[in-house]
């Protein structure tokens, strides 16, 4: 195991432990050293958002779309996030993005969770 996996996994440690900022801290650590390490980015951004730090969650997981655009778990990472933020719009249109860009079979699970989320939100628009 190299220095950056073992890092990786103290961060996981500590947050399963509660402790998010000595994880964030590794974390960035990592990044300064690694900025394209997409796992600890991952792992920041669930950071971010467990302390309810959504405007850095959503910096992060735009930041690995772009990297993965067709990740159902990273959509709905960000789904997440900017409807915690009350911008549910966005979030709409970030359902929108990853439809037209998702594989239908690898991504049928994603796809099947925001078909059920869009028809509950079309029935309480009614």
């Amino acid at each position: 195991m190299n220095d950056t996996e073992t890092r990786l996994k103290k961060a996981k440690t500590l947050l399963e432990a509660g402790l998010g900022e000595d994880a964030r801290l590794i974390l960035l650590e990592v990044l300064k050293e690694d900025p394209n390490n997409l796992t600890a980015m991952l792992i920041l951004g669930g950071v971010y958002f467990y302390e309810k730090k959504y405007a850095e969650a959503e910096m992060v997981y735009e930041r690995l779309i772009l990297a993965e655009p067709g990740s159902g778990m990273l959509s709905i990472a960000l789904f997440n996030t900017l409807w915690q933020q009350g911008r549910y719009e966005e979030a709409a249109d970030e359902i929108r993005r990853f439809i037209s860009v998702a594989d239908r079979d690898m991504e049928r699970e994603t796809l099947e969770k925001y078909a059920e989320f869009s028809k509950k939100i079309a029935e309480q628009s009614d």
